[in-house]
């Protein structure tokens, strides 16, 4: 673990997510994410985010009002979480590893956010036990989010779009007869397909609400997209809420995420 920990602090030491959500193909991503936990927040409900880098979605349900709790990695995204803060947010931070939430009490939580960590858990062990202490900290009947990193859109757009086939150190980490690609910590993301996502929720005490492709055809077109007017923009946004559900489309997203309930 040490090592995928020194390559994400240096992935992340120079990388700015707040920047990627603020594009207009990036925002999609966090307007449909938003969309779906806008669906399960109550007034008065806690708010527990695993893996919230610099706290785009933390400060957001904060200011809104709702008490919220933070883990996160790597101390440089802490340092401006914290920067961040405005006065009156009720919202805490602490460093922390996602398969070990010792310090949070077993069912606290009304929903708890994991919308960072499974893109960077590469075992089996570990990304079931980063889902296990999600459901542990959730109080039964809440929400559950799970945010994955997709296989195929990396395939298409990078293996093939890119040309990374060509290179050994890629082709290496791909099965070419069903296109199932592993990773390496200097690759940084884990890369799922439905099925995978299924097989580590199979004995888990939870009930799936949805599954859903966060942002779909937008990282195809990102410079399109980009390019939009704001009519344009908007009827962008209202094809991806109609097609974010579509079982025959949400495995080419790059994003996924599953939402569950604690039973």
């Amino acid at each position: 673990m040490e090592n995928a920990e020194q390559y994400l602090k240096e992935y992340y030491g120079g990388h700015d997510e707040d920047a990627r959500l603020r594009t207009k193909h990036g925002y999609v991503e966090y307007h449909t994410t938003m969309r779906f936990i806008e669906k399960y927040l109550k007034p008065g409900d806690r708010v527990l985010e695993i893996g919230a880098g610099t706290g785009r979605y933390s400060h957001a349900l904060a200011r809104r009002g709702f008490r919220v709790d933070a883990v996160e990695l790597v101390q440089h995204n802490i340092d401006i979480f914290r920067q961040k803060t405005r006065p009156g947010e009720h919202v805490t931070i602490v460093q922390g590893n996602a398969v070990d939430l010792g310090a949070f009490g077993d069912d606290t939580y009304d929903i708890t956010l994991l919308l960072g960590p499974m893109y960077h858990l590469f075992t089996i062990e570990d990304q079931k036990k980063a889902l296990q202490e999600a459901i542990r900290v959730t109080k039964p009947g809440g929400v559950i989010f799970a945010a994955y990193c997709g296989n195929d859109a990396t395939i298409v757009q990078y293996c093939f779009g890119r040309g990374m086939f060509k290179e050994p150190r890629y082709r290496e980490l791909i099965d070419l007869e069903t296109f199932k690609a592993s990773s390496s910590f200097a690759e940084i993301f884990v890369l799922h397909r439905k099925e995978d996502i299924d097989a580590l929720m199979a004995d888990l005490p939870v009930r799936r609400l949805h599954y859903v492709g966060t942002d779909m055809a937008a990282n195809y077109m990102r410079d399109t997209v980009d390019a939009m007017d704001d009519e344009m923009y908007s009827l962008f946004l209202k094809y991806q809420d109609a097609i974010c559900e579509r079982p025959d489309l949400v495995g080419a997203s790059n994003h996924m995420l599953d939402v569950f309930r604690k039973l």
